[in-house]
């Protein structure tokens, strides 16, 4: 299937390895100009160089910026305007923040997960936005969780950040439909990332377990009976991404081996 992005613009946030590599990986064989970025710019530098290896013809161009840091939409707004012009896709993709009892929760933290996962990919996509609807096309894509759907209590900080986006997003995307822009996000899984690691070997810890009966266990609960590869997630947001899909909008897709169970 040609998805129709050749020659297309994309901002790939947290493409420094994970979930946001995958994708960039993903858009730049159909043929997108990239602008990629995440606060680990040694890492960043590898995935580009990975791609201009894989794909000799690939446009990729860095900037670095730390989504939990305020500065981070301005810093990633001015490169793209200057490296790319004008910007047809963005990937609204962060890391996560600290697991943490929900009830042992504080102000600081919270103003953490909301900047990393609501304020800094709003004001981005708010200003990418208009430029998309006066050229009557545009995708943005927000790779999320399956926590906003079935909130996991060590990950309260990310569910109630996520969620933030989320409302914001199927708000949105009422509202420029009708001007050829969509908004959907990836409800996220057990993917195979440095992330899902992080999260299965502090469980470990804090159950005096080995990582190895955590994983087991949670593949347990998986249909699939096993974790994603970032790949398979990856292929899910460059259709969403494409002409084909112009009239997919305002979902929340899950890509999890049938993790959630609600319909």
């Amino acid at each position: 299937m040609d998805l129709g992005l050749k020659g297309r613009t994309a901002v790939v946030g947290g493409a420094s390895s994970g979930l946001g590599a995958a994708v960039a990986e993903a858009l730049a064989a159909e043929g997108c100009r990239l602008l990629l970025w995440s606060r680990n710019s040694d890492r960043l530098t590898g995935v580009a160089d990975g791609i201009r290896n894989a794909h000799s013809d690939a446009e990729v161009h860095l900037t670095t910026a730390d989504a939990s840091q305020p500065d981070a939409p301005e810093r990633v707004l001015a490169a793209a305007g200057e490296q790319l012009g004008t910007v047809d896709i963005c990937i609204l993709n962060a890391g996560g923040p600290p697991t943490v009892d929900p009830l042992q929760t504080d102000a600081d933290g919270w103003r953490s997960a909301f900047q990393l996962l609501a304020i800094t990919p709003i004001s981005i996509a708010t200003a990418l936005v208009p430029g998309m609807r006066e050229r009557k096309w545009g995708r943005i894509v927000a790779l999320m969780s399956s926590v906003v759907r079935e909130p996991i209590p060590p990950l309260v900080y990310s569910t109630a950040g996520r969620s933030a986006l989320a409302g914001w997003m199927k708000t949105t995307s009422a509202q420029v439909a009708a001007d050829g822009v969509t908004i959907n996000g990836i409800l996220t899984g057990r993917v195979q990332t440095p992330r899902i690691d992080e999260l299965d070997t502090a469980r470990a810890q804090r159950e005096s377990r080995s990582i190895d009966e955590i994983r087991d266990e949670t593949i347990r609960t998986i249909p699939a009976r096993r974790y994603g590869e970032p790949r398979e997630l990856a292929s899910v947001v460059a259709f969403l991404c494409s002409e084909p899909a112009s009239y997919v909008t305002g979902t929340f897709v899950p890509v999890d081996g049938g993790m959630l169970r609600g319909v």
